[in-house]
């Protein structure tokens, strides 16, 4: 049987046309990636954070059909996490994280700021499988509640599996001050310039390293739940840090002020646990392009 002919043996034609055919499945494949990566925040034309609009939290899964599992869904996110319903699910399980700096651009989506990463900035491992950070964005006042505790901040680090399955790594934070967040702080001057401006872009002078939002945390909330915005797309495994970090006054009021619709609280009510286990995941020492985790 004769070999397959190399690119450089094809007629010129040909040869463009495979060439085409593989720029055409790269695109695609990086277009699913940042589909599924901004789930959260799908149609936010269409929604609300006011209580009592029509297309308020309460009534977001009246807005679209689409939307159902927002009113109807079981393992719907955020909800309260305590350490007294800890282990209802049997077993402690174990983290491994490994981030790296990696280029990166601001958005302003209109009801959050994104940090949108354009290179491989690592992930986590959970149960032996590894996910990447995408992208990462917060909601002000936090969405989940520790020991029945709502906080001023909260991160959402959204992550994607192979399988294109969503893992969220999330960290809560308190106001105090002159305990800035040392990447808030390095992303002032970009979020001021796309402040107010709805799907404004713009690319970043250097990277940013990821790791600085988890650094020594040690101990996670696991649990199955949702998305926090329409569709509510349930099947997201979510790990929020046990630990509380600190942030400004200062930095929490430019979050909320940069945004552009106005909504200067961008968190969704906490919602039904329904009876679902909660886990504690201890981090791990993982080694991935050099970096060490669990310090």
């Amino acid at each position: 049987m004769n070999a397959a002919p190399s690119i450089r043996n094809m007629p010129a034609a040909a040869a463009v046309l495979v060439v085409s055919l593989s720029l055409i499945a790269v695109l695609l494949t990086g277009a699913i990636h940042r589909a599924t990566a901004q789930q959260e925040t799908d149609d936010e034309g269409e929604f609300s954070y006011q209580r009592r609009a029509a297309n308020g939290p309460t009534r977001w899964g009246a807005v679209r059909k689409e939307w159902a599992t927002c009113s109807t869904g079981r393992l719907q996110s955020p909800i309260i996490l305590s350490s007294a319903v800890v282990g209802l699910d049997g077993r402690a399980g174990r983290l491994g994280h490994a981030y790296s700096p990696a280029a990166a651009s601001v958005v302003n989506r209109g009801h959050d700021i994104m940090v949108r990463f354009h290179s491989d900035p690592g992930g986590v491992v959970i149960d032996g499988v590894t996910y990447r950070l995408r992208q990462m964005h917060w909601h002000s006042p936090s969405e989940h509640a520790i020991n029945g505790r709502a906080d001023d901040l909260e991160l959402h680090m959204l992550h994607q599996s192979d399988a294109n399955n969503t893992a969220i790594v999330s960290q809560l934070y308190r106001i105090a001050s002159h305990r800035r967040d040392r990447t808030l702080h390095r992303l002032e001057r970009y979020i001021r310039r796309i402040a107010r401006r709805k799907d404004h872009e713009v690319l970043m002078d250097g990277p940013v390293n990821p790791r600085r939002q988890i650094s020594g945390n040690n101990v996670y909330y696991k649990y199955n739940g949702s998305f926090t915005t329409p569709p509510c797309t349930e099947g997201v495994t979510w790990l929020v840090a046990n630990r509380v970090r600190h942030v400004t006054r200062r930095q929490v009021t430019l979050l909320r002020n940069a945004v552009h619709d106005g909504a200067r609280r961008n968190a969704r009510p906490l919602q039904e646990a329904n009876g679902r286990g909660i886990g504690f995941y201890y981090t791990t020492r993982t080694h991935d392009r050099g970096t060490t985790t669990g310090n």
